[in-house]
C-alpha cells in the first residue's frame, strides 16, 4: 500500500504540472504578442529615416532619438504639440465629467424607483451593442444642424455619454453602497444630494476610478468621430493628426520617423493613467466578488 502511494501522487501532480505549464506557456505568447510591437516601437523612434527604410531598427546603429523628438515637434510649426494638448483635454476632461454622469446614472437606476425605469435600463444595455461608427453620421447631423461642427463641442459632448459606463455604475452601486447606510444618512436629515455626494460618492471611489480609465482609453483613442466633425487641424486630436502625417509619409517620407515618435509619446499618457491608479482599478474589477 505504501509502495504505490508515491505513484499515485506523482501521477496525480503530472495533470497538475501540465496544466500549469500549458497556463505558463499561453501567458508567455500574450505577454510577447503586447509587448513586441512596442518594443518594436520604442527602438524604431530611436533610428533616423535611412534605418527604418534599411530595416535596421533592431541594430545599435544610426541612433537618432532626440533630434526624431525634436523634428516631432517642429513639424508643420509645431502642430503635434497642440494636437496632444487637444487629446488631453478631451481625454482627462472628458473622461472625468463622463464617468459622473456614468456613476450618477448608475445609482439613480440602482436606488431609486421611477416608471419604467427597467424598461429604460434595457434600453441603456441595448445601445452598448452599438458600434460607435454607426453613430458618427447620426451625430454629425445633430451637430450641423446646431451649427458646431467643426468646434470643440462637437468631439467633445458625445463623448460625455456611456452606456457601458451607465452599467457599470449600476453594478458598483448594487456591491458598494448599502441600502442601509442609505437610509441612515436620511434619517440624520441628509438630503438626496447630499447623501449621494457625502455618503455614496465615496463608497463608490473605486468605481469612479475603473469608469474614468475605460472612458480615458476610449476617447484618447477615439478616431472616426473627430474624423467626421473636424477639419480644422487645429483642433485635432493625436489619433487623427498621426492619421494625417501618416498620409502624407506616402508622398513626404520626412514624416515616417515623426509618426513613429509621435505614436510612442501617445501611449505614455494611457501608460501612465493605469499605472498610477491600477491599485483602484484592481479593486473596482473586484465589486461584488466577496460578500
Amino acid at each position: 500500500m505504501s509502495a504505490t502511494s508515491p505513484t499515485r501522487n506523482a501521477a496525480a501532480l503530472r495533470p497538475r504540472l501540465l496544466g500549469r505549464s500549458v497556463v505558463n506557456l499561453v501567458v508567455g505568447i500574450s505577454v510577447l504578442y503586447t509587448l513586441l510591437p512596442v518594443l518594436w516601437l520604442v527602438l524604431a523612434s530611436s533610428k533616423d529615416r535611412d534605418a527604418l527604410f534599411g530595416s535596421d531598427v533592431f541594430s545599435l546603429d544610426h541612433f537618432s532619438f532626440l533630434q526624431n523628438l525634436k523634428d516631432l515637434f517642429a513639424m508643420d510649426g509645431g502642430v503635434y504639440g497642440r494636437w496632444y494638448g487637444n487629446s488631453l483635454l478631451y481625454a482627462v476632461l472628458g473622461a472625468a465629467l463622463g464617468a459622473m454622469i456614468s456613476i450618477a446614472c448608475g445609482y439613480a437606476f440602482d436606488k431609486y424607483r421611477f416608471a419604467h425605469k427597467e424598461k429604460l435600463f434595457g434600453l441603456v444595455l441595448a445601445a452598448v451593442m452599438v458600434p460607435q461608427t454607426v453613430l458618427a453620421l447620426p451625430l454629425y447631423l445633430m451637430a450641423s444642424g446646431t451649427g458646431l461642427v467643426n468646434t470643440f463641442w462637437s468631439v467633445f459632448i458625445p463623448v460625455l455619454f456611456n452606456p457601458f459606463g451607465v452599467y457599470l455604475g449600476r453594478i458598483f452601486s448594487q456591491g458598494y453602497v448599502p441600502n442601509e447606510v442609505l437610509e441612515a444618512a436620511r434619517v440624520d436629515g441628509a438630503g438626496e444630494l447630499t447623501t449621494y455626494v457625502r455618503v455614496a460618492l465615496r463608497m463608490l471611489g473605486p468605481g469612479l476610478v475603473t469608469v474614468f480609465l475605460f472612458q480615458l482609453t476610449a476617447i484618447w483613442n477615439n478616431f472616426f468621430l473627430p474624423m467626421v466633425m473636424l477639419s480644422d487641424q487645429d483642433l485635432y486630436p493625436v489619433s487623427l493628426g498621426l492619421y494625417t502625417w501618416n498620409s502624407s509619409a506616402t508622398v513626404s517620407p520626412e514624416y515616417y520617423p515623426v509618426v513613429i515618435m509621435g505614436s510612442l509619446l501617445a501611449v505614455l499618457p494611457l501608460i501612465l493613467a493605469f499605472a498610477l491608479l491600477q491599485r483602484f482599478w484592481k479593486s473596482g474589477l473586484t465589486a461584488g466578488a466577496v460578500k
